[in-house]
This record gives structure tokens, sequence and C-alpha cells, in this order.
């Protein structure tokens, strides 16, 4: 599904059609309302690095980002942080057969800055406005869509507004067209949007919250979360990492060249073992329960805080809009994979989910699809809500729990006002495996540890 398509020297006769682009537009400084145009489903790139991946350049990412696109995404997420991602990515969306079938307006590109390594962050503007430089070249684009703080847990107030500001200069010289901020804690996203919109007049475009949303935690929906951040002026909520950074899956947290980094305890796993046991025994593996519940609870649970942008009809070459699947917001949802497997099965499930949207029945069989596609999605979304029902019972008192982040203690090493060149291949890759603190696993010693990872999904 993900194999790496064939270059020719001229594809005007051999390509399908030029796709479309996402209707974008800035007069006078008002922009077209982000929540009218973010697809519901992004394409999250953090696995294209050394935590979840013993070698990310080993992975068929260029497969992998056009498989994406045929099936009908039109968002990619990644940072700087995320080790090669933004090369990867970038490298992938620079084919001959994306460049002439996808257009750079026909999709949108989500990165982040800020956050260099586990204990190296830089919020100031000289260090973002590099850092946003970079990305650009990197991303092989004129424009970011999309720019995230990343991780302002770790940083002050103060910081988080300066890093703001210089992304709000490079938004009116047209380098970003949308600022957001994203993170862990959700009293920190919330005090930081409440803080920005105090002290500049002006919100926030987007929050994304990571791992508040799945079978394991659902802050992300209650007071705390999506209505004060709604309240705050934000526009768009994204949910991210539906299987907690890897926790609810059967064979566990996922090991990469940094080994174990996940910072659930021995306690919190051996909770969600008994749950995988659980979903066993009646025929089911968790990380399947858990990621069709997030998606689709997702989809109506952060509506208030969603987007009407097309979703990925997740069919090879399907055109899916927002009036095919009843025309109201869907809550955004960010998913991560790995290998073509992973993309393909996600899309099984993902379109199992639209079906089951309003006016999915009458619009799966415009499309010749299986004239019974509605009622099986709304059996399995039934199915699905009873064992995610049992998972947490299992789980009991880790329901809602949040580890700390940072850890007690955290400081931040980075010296700040240091110029860095960009381009400099000795700095290019500031990641997490050149963490001081960071365990890298020789090739033996991964292939023993982890397991494999395909995730079998429906």
């Amino acid at each position: 599904m993900a194999a790496t398509p064939t270059e020719h020297p001229s594809t005007k006769e051999t390509l399908p059609s030029q796709q479309g682009a996402i209707p974008y537009s800035c007069t006078n400084g008002v922009r077209t309302p982000l929540s009218s145009i973010l697809p519901p489903l992004v394409f999250g790139t953090a696995t294209f690095n050394h935590q979840y991946n013993h070698d990310p350049f080993s992975l068929d990412t260029t497969g992998l980002v056009t498989s994406a696109l045929t099936h009908g995404i039109r968002a990619f997420d990644t940072s700087p942080y995320y080790g090669p991602s933004e090369q990867l990515l970038g490298n992938a969306l620079a084919t001959p057969f994306v460049r002439e079938t996808f257009p750079r307006d026909s999709y949108m590109i989500l990165t982040k800055c800020g956050r260099i390594s586990s204990d190296e962050f830089d919020y100031s503007a000289q260090w973002v406005r590099q850092s946003i430089q970079r990305s650009l070249e990197r991303l092989h684009t004129d424009y970011l869509d999309l720019v995230y703080c990343h991780d302002v847990e770790f940083v002050s107030p103060a910081q988080v507004l300066e890093a703001i500001c210089e992304l709000r200069r490079l938004r009116n010289e047209g380098k970003v067209r949308y600022i957001g901020i994203c993170g862990y804690p959700i009293d920190v996203l919330g005090d930081m949007a409440e803080m920005i919109l105090r002290e500049t007049g002006e919100p926030v475009d987007c929050v994304q919250s990571y791992a508040n949303y799945n079978l394991q935690n659902q802050t992300l929906a209650g007071s705390r979360g999506i209505q004060r951040l709604r309240n705050a002026g934000v526009e768009v909520v994204p949910n991210a990492s539906l299987l907690g950074m890897g926790l609810l899956r059967r064979q566990g947290v996922p090991i990469g060249a940094l080994g174990d980094f996940h910072p659930s305890s021995r306690e919190l796993r051996s909770a969600v073992r008994d749950a995988s046991d659980f979903c066993d025994r009646h025929g089911e593996k968790i990380e399947v329960i858990a990621l069709r519940w997030a998606l689709e609870s997702w989809i109506s649970t952060g509506a208030s805080c969603g987007s009407r942008g097309d979703p990925a009809s997740g069919l090879p070459w399907t055109r899916e809009s927002n009036d095919d699947v009843g025309g109201a917001k869907l809550g955004v949802s960010v998913i991560g994979v790995s290998n073509s497997s992973e993309l393909e099965k996600t899309m099984l499930v993902w379109r199992s989910i639209l079906d089951g949207l309003e006016g999915g029945e009458e619009t799966a069989k415009q499309a010749g699809r299986w004239y019974r596609a509605w009622e099986w999605s709304h059996n399995r979304r039934k199915a699905v809500q009873m064992l995610a029902e049992g998972v947490q019972e299992i789980l009991g008192s880790w329901n809602g729990y949040a580890w700390a982040s940072p850890d007690p203690g955290f400081v931040n090493k980075r010296v700040t006002n240091v110029k860095v060149v960009v381009g400099d291949e000795d700095a290019e890759y500031l990641t997490p495996a050149a963490s001081p603190d960071a365990s890298v696993l020789d090739k033996d010693e991964w292939a023993e540890r982890s397991r494999k990872t395909d995730l079998p999904l429906r």
C-alpha cells in the first residue's frame, strides 16, 4: 500500500489529476478560520524518530506519506524535536509525484519550535526565528500552516509570550499562518492560553494536547480541558497520542533506540496488562479498542473546538467533503504510524467511523460501498464502547491519572542566545538521542527487547 511511487521525467500523462487547494485566504489581516479548513485527521510524524524506532531512516517514510495523501490525509504534524522527522517528511513531500499531484496548497504542514532536547528549551525570539527558518528549509516550503510552541510546561509564561510574539511577527511576514501551543499538563495549557489572551488581546489559534483523551485519561474532555480552552478563545483543540504514547498496547510501551522512555509507572503498566488480557479474552486487542474509541468519541466530544475541514476518506483517490458526513464540526485527532500495515488498518477504522456519522448511510450507497456500512459502523461502536468500559473498570484508580511533566527539580540546560547556523550538519539533529541522559541501545539489544509493532486494527 505504501510503496514508494515510480518517478517519471514527465507525469502529465500517467498520474492522477492534480489535487485541489485547501481554501485559505488572508485579506487585510483577516485569515480564513482554522476551524473551517484544518482536516479532522492529522498524520503525526513523531514516529519518524529514535524514540519509537531504532532507525527512522530505514522506514519507508516516502511511501507512508504518499499513501497517506492518496487516501485523503491533508495535514502532517512534525517537530524539530522529533529527530530527523522534519527532513524525512520534507523529502517525502518533495518527490516529483507529490509535487505534481499534490501541490503545496493542497495539504497543511504543522510543526513546532522551542524544544531542542529532553532538557533544553529555547523560546527566545532569536531562536524561534532561526528554528522556523530551518524548518522551512527542511520541509522545502515557503510557509508553515501552523506552528506550536512545543511543550510549554517546561518554560515560564514570559518565555512563552516572547515566542508567541515572534511567531506573530513571522506570521506578518507570511512565513507562518496559524499559531498554537502544545504540551501535556491540562492546567498549564489552560493557564498559558488565558495568559496569552489577557496579555496580547488575541487568542492562540490552536492548543494541542497529548495523552489526555484516551481510554486511560479523559481529562481533556472536562471543564479543565476543552471548555476552559474554548473560553480562552482557542479555535481548535487537536487530540494527540491516542494510545498514551504507546502505553495502551498489548506489547507494552514502544522501545526504540533510546530504550524505555515512557514515564508511566510499573503499577500503571501492570493495570494496562490486565486490561489487555481482558480484551484478549473477548477476541480483541487493547490497541484496537483504544484507537477506535478515541477516534470515534473525540469526533463529537472535541467538536466544540473542532473543524469543518474535509476529512480523509480512507479510500484511495476518493475525496470526502465535510458535507458528506453531516456538515458539522468534527473533533480533530492526530494519528501516528510507522509502517504501511498500520496506516492501512488505521484508515479502514477511520472509514468505518465516518460511515457511522450523519449522512453516512446515503453517502456509502452513492459511493457504491456496502449498503449496510452505516449499520456495521454503529454495531461496531456499541461493541467497542462495551469493551472500553470494561477496560476502564479494570484500570480503576488509574483512570484520569497524569504523570508529572516536567519531573520535579527539572532544570533547563539551554544556554540562551547561542547562535546556531542554519544548515550546520553538526547541529542539525538536536534530538532526544543527543540528550545527556539518553541511553542508546545497540541494534542487537534493541532487536531482543523490542517486538513486532504492527497494529492489528479494524
